[in-house]
Formats: C-alpha cells, sequence, structure tokens
C-alpha cells in the first residue's frame, strides 16, 4: 500500500509539474512567437478596406479579461520569492560588475532609516511576490492592478505618451497597448475574428529599487516590458505575466521571467500589508 501511495503521489507531481511547464512554456511562446500584433484599428478593414467607423475603447476591445481578484502560484523560485534571500545571493541573475557591488552593499537598516522599505515592492519585482491581485477597469483607457502584498496600486494607461514630467516612483509609469494572436500578413485583416491576445506594457519613471528584496538593484534608468494573457485548464483560469527587465547601469543583459496567478471568484484571502525591508 505505501508503494501504491508513493506511486500516487509521484504521478501526481510529475502532472503537476508538466501542467506549469506548460503554462511557462506558454507564457514564452505569447511573447517570442512571430505572430504580428495587431491592433485594434487593424481589424477595421485593413488596406483597401472601406473604414468601418471609429475603433472601440480598449475596454471594449479587450481580447481578454484578465479584471478581478487573483491569486499567486509561487511554482518555482520558492527560496527567493517566498523568504528575503540573505545577503549577497544573486544566483541565476545577470548582474554586471556594478549591479554585484551594489547588491552586497545592501543594508536594510539604512533603507528603514531613510523610509524606503518599499524599494523592494516596486514594479519589476511586485509581480513575484507572494500574495494577490485586484485588477479593475478605471475608466475606458486605464486599468488599475492592486497588489496586497506591500499594499501597491499600478496604473496601465492606453493610448498614452510618454510622460514629461511625471515623477519616478516605485511603480513607475506605464503605457499599455493590446497585442492580438494570429492575424496572418501585414497589413491583412484577419479571416476571423480576434479571440484571444495578451496585454502589453512598458514601464519607465522608475525610482531606484530591488528586484529581488535582498538588495539586487535596478536604476532609475530601468525600463520594464510586461505581457499579461489568459488561459483556461479544467475551468480554471489562469493569468501569466512574462517581463522583460532592461538596466544597463546594473545588468549585463535583459533579465527575463514569468510567473502565474490563479483566478479567484471573490475577495477571499485579500490582505493588504506594509512594505517590509526584510
Amino acid at each position: 500500500m505505501r508503494h501504491q501511495n508513493r506511486g500516487t503521489q509521484s504521478a501526481q507531481s510529475a502532472q503537476s509539474k508538466r501542467f506549469f511547464a506548460g503554462l511557462a512554456a506558454f507564457a514564452f511562446i505569447v511573447v517570442a512567437a512571430p505572430w504580428l500584433p495587431l491592433e485594434v484599428s487593424a481589424q477595421r478593414g485593413g488596406r483597401g478596406g472601406a473604414p468601418q467607423g471609429p475603433a472601440p475603447a480598449p475596454k471594449a476591445a479587450a481580447p481578454i479579461d484578465i479584471s478581478g481578484y487573483w491569486v499567486s502560484l509561487v511554482t518555482d523560485d520558492w527560496r527567493w520569492r517566498m523568504v528575503t534571500p540573505p545577503k549577497g545571493d544573486s544566483l541565476y541573475l545577470p548582474l554586471n560588475p556594478a549591479g554585484r557591488q551594489a547588491a552586497d552593499s545592501w543594508d536594510p537598516a539604512k533603507d528603514e532609516a531613510a523610509g524606503e522599505q518599499c524599494r523592494g515592492y516596486g514594479a519589476p519585482s511586485i509581480m513575484h511576490l507572494p500574495g494577490r491581485l485586484h485588477i479593475t477597469w478605471e475608466d475606458d483607457s486605464t486599468l488599475k492592478l492592486d497588489a496586497d502584498t506591500g499594499t501597491q496600486t499600478r496604473v496601465f494607461r492606453f493610448g498614452a505618451g510618454q510622460p514629461q514630467a511625471a515623477e519616478p516612483s516605485w511603480q513607475g509609469y506605464s503605457i499599455a497597448q493590446w497585442e492580438m494572436d494570429g492575424g496572418g500578413r501585414r497589413g491583412r485583416a484577419p479571416a476571423a475574428p480576434v479571440k484571444h491576445g495578451s496585454l502589453k506594457t512598458v514601464t519607465t519613471r522608475l525610482r531606484p529599487g530591488y528586484f529581488r528584496k535582498n538588495g539586487v538593484p535596478y536604476s532609475a534608468n530601468a525600463v520594464l516590458t510586461e505581457y499579461f494573457t489568459t488561459l483556461t485548464d479544467g475551468g480554471i483560469d489562469y493569468l501569466v505575466v512574462t517581463n522583460f527587465l532592461e538596466d544597463p547601469q546594473y545588468l549585463a543583459q535583459p533579465y527575463v521571467r514569468s510567473v502565474q496567478f490563479k483566478r479567484q471568484p471573490d475577495a477571499k484571502g485579500w490582505n493588504p500589508t506594509a512594505c517590509s525591508a526584510r
């Protein structure tokens, strides 16, 4: 019987690993596949087609629904996501010498004294911390993402240009657009209505912080590009977020990673907490 139980557990574990590996592969395909992003206006007839009126607002044109409550699934990097790693632990991160030097000089007491306990909760790191998200439409062209971990709020603006004088902040300034799956050749409308896609956001104007809580840095010039997409398996909705962090000041190359969330039917478990420097 023990052997049978072990065999069952082993099979379940293998199945779980395959599933979450599939989520990661799905995220990679969404970002790396040679699909041509089709903006909403491209669906209005293509080159030579008759115009059919103004394009719908981003909320109405959404190819996926990411609104609602989501809980993070910590399926990898447990030792770096569930607890704050020790000082100097920058394993698997593409830091350059300046980045390593900065990480090795991390002093949480100094951050606390300066009132900067939220340095590890900025846009490049908040999605990777365990917790819950609440995503809502603020208006027809603005998505708002609240994270209960660190009580942080991100705002994604459709149709916005680069800010001229926006004050740097932990969550920065994010420009958003929908990207549609498939679509055929450039300049031609898809043969059938697009039924799926992803949300692309680009975030700048960041206040310097940590993308790993133990002092691994990103600078004020960092650029964060993210892709949010969804999939459904067994009647359960999942949100997959893949991000690219570019920061020549501290990184030898862009840092790429993805995380997954599971949809919740309500706010159960929602627990806003304060930032912690440790």
